[in-house]
């Protein structure tokens, strides 16, 4: 019979609860109770005087041209979409929470009922979460919000003939994904921009990391006299600003006046057996993309040769006497010591590398504009995902909602990819530690 009222007990806290505050009240917590329904009441209000006519907009993204601005009306529903969900959360929350002050009550067990204990019990049990609470803040406003916005404007024909106010967008469902793998327009230059972003990856990523561990791994070496010059040498690179040094390779690599073509080639023409002609490195595509692979591998690699310095010096000595007893050679020292070493402590920061140059956009377009020429769509023959995106959003003829769907293509790539990566290596298996 006990067991009986105390189900009926937890249950009507419960039912109480289904308006947010009055279970906790029912629970002897008016503070929380206060809380609660303060919250609920916001949220309520809210809605009807903002929340439903965003929502309804959201659906319709406007019926009529100059009055209504889809745009706003896209950005406001995904803004009122986030307030949902979270007040949701809070309402799941609220209805658990009612349930196991209640059970508390039944059991026996201490509960908190005043205003200062159930503060108290607060930064005492959810200290962590209260810390990173204004993280959670911004990360939903910087990031999760404009993601959403982007995921949304992909289903929508959002372009040069759908500009708000003056005309309305619409939602377009799956055209603009199913333009970019079968249109062929769209679908050629997808095809061909992306196979080079992931050569462009794959190639500049991993020649500045094997620069990197090189230089690293030869300037650790006991005889290598004069160490620390050799690593202020080799962070020079990192410590002038990318984009200088971008523009002054930009201009050492140009084909009438720069100094690759008109002082280095004369010079090494001067050896017996070599002839190289002048290099048309801004206007071959093939050049052109050499010459931006070498720059990242230049501008890469102090990172790592720094990170993988630190490593080194972190490796006990004694295994390298172990294996020179053993009778093990440099060669076989470095692959079974110092790079499996490495690699299990570099393991994620290499990955980011990868993905980072991925989306380097910057390198692309300050050396020469993704140019020279082009492969159709408005890119140009060494333009990777992200600085075709540049150009779909700025030029004449802007294609947003193309540039959008792009946008998420390139986020599943380098999300998945990444994920694989991380699993594979076991980068945040924090076992044993």
């Amino acid at each position: 019979m006990k067991d009986v009222e105390n189900q009926s007990t937890v249950k009507k806290a419960m039912l109480l609860s289904l308006i947010p505050g009055l279970g906790q009240f029912k629970n002897k917590q008016a503070f929380k109770g206060i809380i609660f329904l303060g919250i609920f009441l916001v949220f309520v209000f809210e809605f009807i005087f903002f929340g439903f006519s965003a929502l309804q907009g959201f659906i319709t993204l406007g019926t009529e041209p100059i009055v209504d601005h889809s745009l706003f009306m896209l950005i406001e529903g995904t803004l009122q979409l986030i307030i949902t969900f979270l007040f949701i959360v809070f309402y799941v929350l609220n209805i658990k929470d009612a349930k196991t002050i209640a059970m508390r009550w039944q059991r026996g067990e201490k509960v908190h009922t005043t205003a200062k204990s159930i503060m108290l019990n607060v930064f005492d049990e959810g200290f962590a979460y209260i810390l990173t609470f204004p993280a959670y803040i911004v990360m939903t406003v910087s990031i999760i919000f404009p993601v959403l916005v982007t995921l949304f404007m992909a289903f929508t024909n959002y372009d040069f003939k759908h500009i708000p106010p003056a005309g309305l967008i619409d939602w377009v469902g799956f055209k603009n994904f199913f333009s970019i793998f079968f249109l062929s327009s769209y679908r050629d230059t997808f095809i061909s921009v992306l196979g080079w972003t992931l050569i462009w990856t794959i190639c500049a990523s991993t020649l500045q990391i094997v620069l990197g561990v090189a230089t690293a791994v030869i300037s650790n070496q006991s005889f290598i006299k004069g160490k620390r010059l050799f690593g202020v040498i080799f962070l020079l690179p990192w410590a002038v600003p990318a984009f200088i040094t971008i523009m002054s390779f930009s201009n050492i690599f140009n084909d009438s006046i720069g100094a690759v073509n008109t002082q280095i080639l004369p010079l090494l023409n001067h050896l017996p057996l070599i002839d190289i002609s002048p290099i048309a490195w801004k206007t071959d595509p093939f050049w052109t993309k050499t010459a931006i692979i070498m720059i990242q591998g230049w501008l890469g690699f102090p990172y790592i040769y720094v990170m993988t310095t630190g490593i080194l010096q972190s490796i006990p000595e004694e295994l390298y006497e172990a294996a020179k007893i053993d009778g093990a050679n440099a060669l076989q020292r470095f692959r079974t010591i110092t790079l499996p070493m490495i690699l299990y402590v570099a393991a994620p920061i290499f990955v980011t590398q990868y993905t980072g140059n991925f989306n380097n956009f910057s390198m692309i377009y300050l050396f020469n504009n993704g140019g020279p020429g082009s492969v159709g769509g408005g890119a140009g023959s060494t333009d990777i995902l992200i600085s075709w995106i540049y150009k779909l959003t700025t030029g004449n003829a802007p294609q947003y909602s193309v540039a959008a769907a792009i946008t998420l293509i390139i986020s599943f790539i380098v999300i998945g990819v990444s994920l694989m990566v991380f699993k594979k290596t076991k980068a945040f298996d924090m076992e044993g530690m």
